[in-house]
Order: structure tokens, then sequence, then C-alpha cells
């Protein structure tokens, strides 16, 4: 196979052409929750990345090899992330659409849509280490596509689907892996119990203006234990192939102060609903005990070696891409693979369902 990666975007159609197969023919009534939105890294982006000059892309195979006809769409898995699964669940269409794809019309966005960026972080320094779209660019998105739902909707169904609307955010981890302990200027700033408090100084402010736009109902998704990745694993100094506990342990602390920020919002802000989704336990266990999920790897990835491949690099290691990724927990060395996005995705749905159902 050619080493240039080939690239396909996947349009809005097949939005169409899935919620055919999934509903009979007619999108299923969205009930309490109308619309999933989503703010994030690329754990939740359906393929903004696609749109803009950057290297972060996953537009291209491997990636998407088990979604819809195997076409890849941005996703950085070998098929649909947690919140496409999430959609579902809420009878909405089985995928999200990444707001900047200019196929998908507003209609299509009104039950769901993503802002998310891979690469980004909390931190505006992050998004800026791959030139990717910073927290506040996806606040401003979010506003226009407000403005947009408005005009093609009207102010009162405009205002319900924001009102009544799942908000899910899944951002941090880049905030360490890529920036903290990968580059100089953080740590010279901010001892690392500073650094959280930083970020989570802005995943507030985020929060408070998602609330001031209508914003009610909220989950943010707390971190994994990144030391636990295979990229990680493999740049353990200390231990190398092991799990990085001192990242892990980051995750740990930040989670705890992230529950402090969720309780502290719910008190202070009118009508919000924020929950907090405790996805590092999960993926813990299924990492310390991969057999009992139904995994046989959770030490590399299924991409290359496992160990370090991500993004362009996946597309020219395709001769060792392992078979059957549904063995794998994770499908490169940073994202997991939709199998276990599935599971990560029950845990989001049962901290919301009894909320917001």
């Amino acid at each position: 196979m050619s080493s240039t990666p080939q690239r396909y975007l996947l349009p809005c159609t097949w939005w169409i052409f899935s919620c055919f197969l999934l509903h009979g023919g007619r999108a299923a009534a969205a009930g309490k929750v109308p619309a999933i939105i989503v703010f994030g890294d690329s754990s939740v982006d359906t393929g903004n990345n696609n749109f803009i000059p950057t290297i972060a892309r996953s537009n291209f195979w491997p990636y998407g090899r088990d979604y819809a006809n195997g076409l890849p769409t941005g996703r950085f898995s070998n098929g649909r992330l947690a919140t496409d699964f999430i959609s579902e669940a809420f009878g909405l269409p089985p995928s999200i659409p990444a707001y900047l794809d200019t196929n998908c019309t507003i209609d299509q966005l009104a039950t769901g849509v993503s802002f998310a960026s891979a690469a980004t972080g909390l931190d505006n320094a992050t998004a800026g280490v791959l030139s990717v779209i910073t927290l506040g660019q996806q606040l401003a998105y979010f506003k226009e596509y407000t403005d947009r739902l408005r005009v093609a909707k009207g102010e009162a169904a405009a205002k319900e689907i924001i009102g009544e609307a799942l908000y899910i955010w899944s951002i941090g981890t880049n905030d360490f892996i890529e920036n903290y302990y990968n580059l100089p200027e953080r740590r010279m700033q901010y001892t690392v119990g500073e650094y959280e408090a930083y970020l989570l100084g802005i995943a507030e402010a985020a929060i408070r203006r998602v609330h001031a736009l209508g914003g009610r109902k909220m989950d943010f998704t707390g971190l994994t234990p990144m030391g636990c990745l295979p990229a990680e694993r493999i740049g353990n100094r200390d231990d190398p192939g092991e799990c990085n506990e001192q990242y892990n342990a980051v995750a740990r602390t930040f989670n705890t102060k992230l529950q402090e920020l969720v309780a502290k919002l719910n008190s202070q802000l009118p009508g919000l609903h924020l929950v907090f989704a405790d996805t590092y336990q999960l993926l813990a266990a299924v990492v310390n005990r991969p057999a009992d999920y139904g995994f046989e790897n959770a030490v590399q990835g299924c991409c290359g070696t496992g160990l370090f491949e991500a993004g362009y690099f996946c597309s020219i290691s395709t001769s060792m891409l392992c078979g059957n990724a549904n063995k794998y927990v994770f499908f490169d060395a940073i994202h997991p693979t939709e199998k276990m996005y599935k599971l990560l995705a029950d845990t989001v749905i049962n901290a919301t369902l009894h909320v917001f159902m």
C-alpha cells in the first residue's frame, strides 16, 4: 500500500442513511433529550479537524475500518466513539456530525453536534501545539450554532433544544501528556497542583458560558488513567512498558477536584444539572483485567507496533494492523477501539440517565 494516506470525508448523507437503518425510515422521538452537544478533544472529535490545517487528523485508513462502509470520518478509532453510542441510547441518530462539516444542514445538527477538536485541551497553549481548535473557539462555534438554530427552528423550538440537550465535555488529558509533561513552559509557571487549578478555572468558565446561553443538562467526563495509554507506557523512563503511575495519580487528583467543581456549580447556577462521569475506574479495571471484559490486549494498540503510532503513523504501518480490533482495548497508541468506547459510553449513560430521563 502506498505510504500516502487515503483521505475520505463521510458526508452527512450517511447521517440520513443511518437514521433510516436504525429507526425504520424515521428518526426516533428524542424525548427529554432532543440533542447531544459535545465539546472536547480527540475522544469526541467526529471530524472537525478534517477542515482545519493541522496534522492532528485521522480521516484516512485504517481509521474508520469498522465504521459504516469502512470509510474514515476523522474519528480517532476503528469505528464509532462513545458520544455516538450515547446519542443512539437517547433515541437520537447513531452518529454525531462535526460542526465544521459543511455537508451537514442545521436540521441535521439540531439533534446532535460535536465542536470537539483532536489534540486540544482546556489550556489554549495545548491547542497551539498542533494548531487545533481552542475551547474558546468551540464555545464561539456553539454561540453561532444557537443563532443558526433560532433562524431555522424559531425562537421557541431553539430554546427547547438548547435547554433540554445533553452537553458532554471530554477534555483535559492533552493538557498533561501533550503540554505540561512534554513542554517546559507550563512546568516553569505552575506546580502540577497549580496547573490543575488553572485548568479547572477554564473549565468552570466554559460551563458558565454554556449555562448563560441556555444549557442546563451537562456531563463532564473525568480523566482516564492516562499513564496506561500504550504511548505513555513506552515513554515511561522509570519503568518502561508499565503504566506511568505519576500520570495516573494526577488524573485521580484532577478528577477529585473536578467533582468538587461539579458540586459547586450545581449549587450556584440556577437550573443546572451537571454530573461527573467516572471513566477512570472502568478503564483501570479493563487494563488490569482485560479478559474479564472480552479483550486480549490492553498494552498495545491494534495499529502498527501498538506502542507509539497514532494519526499519520498508523497510515504507514498498515502491514502490521491487527486482524480483529475487538480484541484490543486501544486502536492506536492513544485512542480506544470502538468496543472500548462502547463500554465508556455505558458509564456516561449510567451517570446521566437517572438525572436527565
